[in-house]
Formats: C-alpha cells, sequence, structure tokens
C-alpha cells in the first residue's frame, strides 16, 4: 500500500510529487492527460512565475517535469473512475480495470473550461471556436474575431488578440466587469476593439467553419462577422470524483483551507479545484507543498 496517491500532473500534482520524493513517501501521480502540466502547457506565456518571467507555458511545465524526473518522482499514465475506501486507506480505480492501493489520496485535477452550451459552440470546436486564445489566436491573424467574457481571461485574451487581429468585439452580459480595472482601460485604449455590452451570445454561425456570432441585447438580435470565438466565462472544477467523498462548495470546489485538508480523512486537495481566492501556477505549487506536509503528519498520528 503506497503512502499518498497523487491525482493530476498540474503545478499542485508535480510539486506534491517532489515533496514526496524529497520526504521519502512511497507514492504515485496518476496522469489523466496527454502529458504533465496541466491548463499551463495552454499558456503562451507566463509573467508571474518568481525568477522565471515571460517563460513559456509548455517551457514551464517541462521544468516542473525535468524536476520531478530528477527527485525521482514516479509517474503512471491513467483515469481514473472512482476512490473509495478500503482495508484503512483507499482503492483507486483506473480506467484500464487496474486497482491501487494507498493510505492517503491528494487530488489535484484541476479545473476545466466552462461552455456556453449554444447552438454552434460543439460544433464548431476546433473549426472556429476556442477556449484558449494564446493557443489558438495565432490562426485568426488579420481577422476579425470575438471574445465573450467579462472577467480577467476574457480582458487579456482581447488584449492579445487586439494585437494580432483586424478586429476584437468583446462580447459580456453586463455593462460592468468583474476584470481589474487597469486591464479594462488597456482594452479601451486599444482601436481595433469594439465592446458589445448587455448582450449574451445566442448562436454561433457559419458553414464549416465559424462566420459569425449572434448575440442579443437592449435592441434585440444582431450578427458579428467574426470568424472565430473565443469563450472565457469562467472554469469548472474538475470534482466529480470527489462529490460523494468530500464537502464540495455551492460552485462544486472542494471546501478545503491553505492545508489542503478536506472534512473527509485521508483525502486532500490542492491547487484551482479546492476554494481559495487566487488560482494561479504559483499558488497551485504552494498547495501541493503544504498537501505534503499535511499528508506527513497525518501518517505520523497513524
Amino acid at each position: 500500500m503506497l503512502d499518498t496517491i497523487i491525482i493530476g500532473a498540474g503545478p499542485a500534482g508535480m510539486t506534491a510529487g517532489i515533496y514526496a520524493a524529497r520526504a521519502e513517501l512511497s507514492h504515485l501521480i496518476l496522469e489523466g492527460g496527454l502529458m504533465s502540466g496541466g491548463q499551463i502547457i495552454n499558456t503562451s506565456e507566463v509573467d508571474n512565475y518568481p525568477g522565471l518571467k515571460g517563460i513559456g507555458g509548455f517551457d514551464l511545465a517541462m521544468k516542473f517535469r525535468e524536476h520531478c524526473d530528477q527527485c525521482g518522482v514516479r509517474f503512471q499514465d491513467g483515469r481514473v473512475t472512482e476512490v473509495k475506501r478500503q482495508d484503512g486507506g483507499f482503492l483507486v480505480c483506473l480506467e484500464n480495470g487496474e486497482s491501487l492501493l494507498a493510505k492517503t489520496v491528494l487530488f489535484a485535477t484541476g479545473a476545466t473550461h466552462r461552455k456556453l452550451y449554444i447552438p454552434g459552440e460543439s460544433e464548431y470546436a476546433g473549426s472556429g471556436v476556442s477556449y484558449c486564445a494564446t493557443c489558438d489566436g495565432a490562426f485568426f491573424k488579420g481577422k476579425e474575431t470575438a471574445v465573450i467574457g467579462g472577467g480577467d481571461v476574457a480582458v487579456e485574451d482581447a488584449l492579445f488578440l487586439s494585437r494580432i487581429c483586424k478586429k476584437v468585439y468583446l462580447v459580456h452580459r453586463r455593462e460592468e466587469f468583474r476584470a481589474a480595472k487597469a486591464l479594462v482601460n488597456r482594452l479601451r485604449a486599444c482601436e481595433n476593439v469594439e465592446f458589445v455590452l448587455s448582450s449574451v451570445p445566442v448562436r454561433i454561425t457559419g458553414t464549416g467553419q465559424v462566420e459569425g456570432l449572434v448575440v442579443k441585447g437592449n435592441e434585440g438580435e444582431k450578427e458579428l462577422p467574426v470568424s472565430g470565438v473565443f469563450i472565457a466565462v469562467g472554469m469548472v472544477p474538475n470534482t466529480g470524483l470527489l462529490k460523494e467523498l468530500v464537502s464540495l462548495d455551492e460552485a462544486g470546489y472542494v471546501i478545503a483551507g491553505e492545508d489542503c485538508k478536506t472534512d473527509a480523512e485521508g483525502i486532500f486537495a490542492a491547487g484551482d479545484l479546492r476554494t481559495k481566492s487566487l488560482r494561479q501556477v504559483i499558488t497551485a505549487a504552494a498547495d501541493g507543498a503544504a498537501a505534503i506536509r499535511e499528508i506527513e503528519a497525518y501518517l505520523n498520528s497513524r
């Protein structure tokens, strides 16, 4: 039986792996994606990670992975289908039918992009609909695009696209923004950005690829002639496996403090899936370190 199984190989999971290896805990990181890194592999530039200003998201993820490999962190590919208590610990069941036993489980599964569920969204995914401007913006150089959302990510996406696109529409359901005022002011200074406020997206149109975005505002519907639609309306925590195991808040995030302890003995949560005020690479990494410290204390208490 392992001391801990870490589910997820983003910054939180990989940092936890490094600390687990250094603490000589028997451990395993279960990696459900194509590669290590989580959300940051889709980020063109990370400008706020201390000591590595301006590093590419993929490059930062690879540095995390290299550090893990140097420390002897154990990884295994596999999607988890169920976690349940067994034999004084936890049975972690994988999609391939394999089962693993551990004394503790650390969930570091992060969050995914929230969808609009409007006509055309799924149909044109990859053909003009994107959830990552920094990933796909280059495909729309010199074209007209729309960004949907009113938070920091939406405004940052619009700023990024304004540098390469002919025109950018920012569609937001309210007049006011949740985004930082400094970001909004920078965007308002961009001559090729048009604000479409108090409006909601209704459908995405096209033939084979995106040709327009229909929005509904106070004066009815109108169609924006765009070839790219970038959706930035928030994240959904990947906590489906935890619904029957720990307490979640109204938004579905795991209720856990800075010590990453949940209200279920032996289960810990680190990174973007837990309740916190700031979700960044650095806070996810800090969670990974804190979680292993608490796991050590828990194992010693037993």
